[in-house]
């Protein structure tokens, strides 16, 4: 299914808010790279990221590899993709899906941000410690 339509008017405010934590000192405003599915590969924010100097790892959707073959010279090369990053989306997925099946995660019966925080935090050491 592709992705919602608000998804890239919204990329921009989202990495706007974003910090990269460092060891000392404020974190930083823009991550080394961006890893998303094949539903954020739009232009809008290939754009965004290549303006802000961050490496997007994003597949591109068969649809728009085949507009960009028949467009031929034209629309230039096809997107750099690491796919050895790409791999490492796959075990945070893992990761979010396993906080997922504590069930006060899951259904989200905190209300403030903080005690639903605390829960995340006993569930990741509920995992870690099964390990």
């Amino acid at each position: 299914m592709p992705g919602q339509a608000g998804d890239a008017p919204a990329f921009p405010e989202v990495m706007a808010h974003l910090g990269v934590p460092r060891p000392i000192g404020r974190p930083r405003i823009a991550p080394d790279s961006i890893v998303a599915d094949k539903a954020h590969s739009s232009r809008a924010i290939r754009t965004h990221l290549r303006r802000r100097g961050i490496r997007a790892v994003i597949p591109q959707p068969s649809d728009q590899a085949a507009n960009r073959n028949r467009r031929g010279s034209q629309d230039g090369r096809p997107p750099a993709f690491d796919r050895e990053a790409y791999k490492q989306r796959n075990t945070v997925g893992r990761c979010i899906n396993k906080l997922k099946q504590w069930r006060g995660l899951a259904i989200r019966y905190d209300r403030t941000a903080t005690t639903y925080l605390s829960g995340l935090h006993i569930a990741a050491i509920f995992i870690w410690s099964a390990r």
